[in-house]
Formats: structure tokens, C-alpha cells, sequence
């Protein structure tokens, strides 16, 4: 069986985020072929196209292209900011979109999952983020779609899944993100 690599991004910043907490069950939820990685965005300067013309790319943008270049997949935990994604996750799409023509996210089979302590369950940062997606070429699975609404209300103390309905839809979305990877690898 072939374990795929799957580079996992955390759209917020807090210390306590709901969305880290999910993305950390999501990691230990997951099926043998699949091995989660958090990659760190909260530190990349904000995306400027002169940097890269004038062939003066910082350091962390370097660092973070070469990193998520070796990654077979891509899984997205986000929140929900004004109806769109975080500026973090955004920057981050657009620090691995450059330079034109070297995306680091062409062709990588993604997931997203959104994630709220209200019952809309950050619907609209989903879907802002599958636009993106679309355009960065990146294969985003459809179904099951993962909305985690009232997430305050599904984690214990440690940041575990208290619901055992949640943890059984958690676990049935990474078996088939595993199979989503597995058709779209290349």
C-alpha cells in the first residue's frame, strides 16, 4: 500500500483555534496511507510580485515552496473570516501560486474542511476556497463535503472529538480523501 504524503494547512492563527484542534483529530484519525503534516503559514510575508521579478524572494518563501513542492496532496482546515477565507490561507495560496508557471500546487489532489463554532459551519470560506482551487489546478473532492459547524460543541477539554457521529464522519472523509489521492496522484 502506498502512503501518501498530504500537506495540511491551518487557516487560524490563535493559540486555542477550533480549526487546529480539528485539523490535529484529523491527523489522528487518519488511515494508514495517509500521513498529515500542519505546514506552518502564519510567518510568510505577505505576497509581493516585485520580490520574485527582481529574483529576491525571501527566505520563507523559498522554504515554503520547497517544502510543499515534496507533498503528494494538499488538505485545507479553515475558518471563516467575513464570509471568505483568512488572509493567512490566501497569502499562503499565493506564495506557492508564484512564480508564474511553478505553482507549487498544479495537479496535487485537495480537501477542504471549514470549521465554526456557529451552525453555518464556515459554508462560505468552503466554497471561496474551492474557487481558488479550481483556478491553482488543484483536484479539491467533492464528496463528502466537510462542514464542522458548532465545533465548540464537539471537542473535550483536550481538543478531542467528544462526538462520536463527528468522529465517524471524520474518519469516513479521510478514507475517501485516501481514495481521491489515490485516483488523482500523479
Amino acid at each position: 500500500m502506498t502512503t501518501y504524503k498530504v500537506a495540511t494547512f491551518v487557516g487560524s492563527l490563535r493559540k486555542a483555534s477550533f480549526t487546529r484542534k480539528i485539523a490535529n483529530v484529523l491527523k489522528d484519525l487518519a488511515p494508514e496511507q495517509l500521513e498529515l503534516e500542519i505546514i506552518e503559514i502564519g510567518d510568510l510575508p505577505i505576497y509581493n510580485q516585485d520580490l520574485d521579478d527582481e529574483g529576491k524572494p525571501p527566505a520563507a518563501w523559498t522554504a515554503f515552496r520547497e517544502k510543499v513542492i515534496s507533498y503528494d496532496a494538499v488538505l485545507f482546515a479553515t475558518p471563516e473570516y467575513n464570509r471568505s477565507v483568512p488572509a493567512v490561507l490566501k497569502n499562503a495560496l499565493d506564495v506557492g501560486s508564484r512564480p508564474y508557471g511553478k505553482s507549487v500546487w498544479n495537479g496535487k489532489p485537495g480537501a477542504v474542511v471549514s470549521v465554526s463554532p456557529g451552525a453555518l459551519a464556515a459554508f462560505g470560506a468552503n466554497h471561496h476556497l474551492r474557487q481558488s482551487l479550481v483556478f491553482l489546478n488543484v483536484p479539491t473532492l467533492q464528496q463528502p463535503e466537510a462542514y464542522i459547524g458548532n465545533v465548540a460543541k464537539l471537542l473535550d477539554e483536550e481538543g478531542r472529538i467528544s462526538n462520536e457521529e463527528t468522529r465517524k464522519f471524520l474518519a469516513e472523509f479521510l478514507a475517501r480523501f485516501a481514495e481521491w489521492i489515490e485516483r488523482n496522484h500523479r
